[in-house]
């Protein structure tokens, strides 16, 4: 397995999708390599994460300090 040359679907940049990458996602069992870049990665993720208030990461809601 080498390293692979991928180009980022939001920004257009290539990234690498290293060896050790790789090996990663096929132990995981993920079926698709990636198609952002490790920095809009993360914005996306951030976008998500805050773009819903009132839940918490596991789902639930947030205590908001009411009885």
């Amino acid at each position: 397995m080498a390293d692979k040359v991928i180009v980022c679907k939001d920004c257009k940049a290539d990234f690498l999708f290293t060896e050790s990458e790789q090996a990663f996602y096929k132990e995981k069992g993920f079926d698709n390599e990636p198609v952002r870049c490790p920095n809009c990665r993360r914005a996306r993720k951030n976008e998500k994460n805050n773009g819903f208030g009132g839940r918490d990461n596991r789902g639930g809601q947030r205590s908001q300090g009411r009885r």
